[in-house]
């Protein structure tokens, strides 16, 4: 599966959503996002297609197996990278907004590398 940077995004913050509050739907994720609701109501029907998460009755979105699988590496590539770069003297700020480009784009070995590194 090739999943692009903004499903990954997607994933991501349903997961950190769905972390803080038992139910989530679509208009949670818009606005958590700051994005359209049309542009969500979109990408969520891809992530669906994708069997990534699933859609109940009343909008509410919950992760499948495989979708949480996917929100995990990117939320756990997402914390190892804002501490890394908060250790090394990067601002919480632009810790958290770095790490959130990079998470999508450095491979497993560099995560692996860093994870031992860090240890």
């Amino acid at each position: 599966m090739n999943l692009y940077e903004s499903g990954e995004m997607y994933l991501e913050t349903i997961l950190v959503l769905l972390d803080e509050k038992k139910n989530v739907r679509s208009i949670d994720v818009a606005e958590h996002m700051n994005f359209s609701k049309p542009s969500v109501s979109r990408a969520m029907g891809k992530l669906k297609e994708d069997k990534l998460i699933s859609i109940d009755k009343d909008g509410y979105i919950t992760l499948t197996k495989k979708g949480q699988e996917v929100a995990g590496k990117v939320y756990d590539r997402h914390k190892l990278l804002t501490g890394l770069l908060k250790q090394v003297g990067v601002s919480d700020e632009v810790a958290e907004a770095d790490a959130c480009r990079m998470e999508h784009v450095v491979s497993d070995e560099t995560i692996d590398a860093l994870r031992k590194y860090l240890k």
